[in-house]
């Protein structure tokens, strides 16, 4: 019979970054940052999100795949703008396209979605001024979101430079990432959706 291995030990290099994530605590996004939607929209088998563009306002939107359909939310203003409870099941996970997307409803209707989740796929993890997006998972199987702005998140003190603004340890880490504009930030678990934006930046109008 196999032996059993024992788990490999750490580093010194690697518990230290370990203990530095771990004592660091959750914070809130810092300005310009500022949340829309509830600080967590509660989202019942939430498997992936994407992002689009309303195509009348330039708003920037989130689309989300659940078990119980596509849901579509403007960042603007954090409503909810579209909802198909029973999209075609051809076309109803990423999965089902060979690039992850999915049909978008509502205002964007006869587009494709890239969806990042449960499947596969990803967001962007910077934006053209700066700002990045890493996450880690020192307690694992549950992951944090830090974000950091010309920061050093291995050498710069936490909440100067970087902070930790997500911690998954209620859910499973579905995705996070920034939207091609680099206006928004959105966070999806199995259950919930976060979602912060750049106040910097005005949304365009139609």
């Amino acid at each position: 019979m196999p032996t059993r291995r024992n788990p490999p030990m750490l580093s010194d290099h690697q518990q230290q970054l370990r203990d530095r994530f771990l004592a660091a605590p959750v914070l809130q996004a810092p300005p310009p940052w500022q949340p829309t939607l509830d600080r967590r929209t509660p989202i019942g088998g939430l498997l992936g999100i994407g992002f689009a563009t309303h195509p009348n306002t330039g708003h920037d939107l989130v689309m989300v795949v659940s078990q119980d359909g596509h849901g579509l939310f403007d960042v603007s203003t954090g409503d909810k703008i579209a909802r198909d409870h029973d999209p075609d099941p051809d076309t109803s996970t990423p999965d089902a396209a060979p690039d992850l997307t999915c049909p978008g409803p509502g205002p964007i209707s006869g587009t494709r979605v890239h969806i990042a989740g449960l499947f596969g796929g990803g967001l962007h993890h910077t934006t053209p001024d700066g700002w990045s997006l890493d996450i880690v998972a020192p307690e694992w199987p549950h992951h944090r979101v830090l974000l950091s702005s010309n920061g050093n998140i291995y050498k710069d003190p936490h909440g100067q430079g970087w902070w930790h603004i997500f911690d998954s340890d209620h859910s499973t880490l579905r995705a996070a990432g920034f939207s091609p504009s680099g206006q928004t930030l959105a966070i999806a678990t199995s259950s919930d959706l976060t979602v912060p934006f750049d106040c910097r930046w005005p949304m365009k109008s139609g």
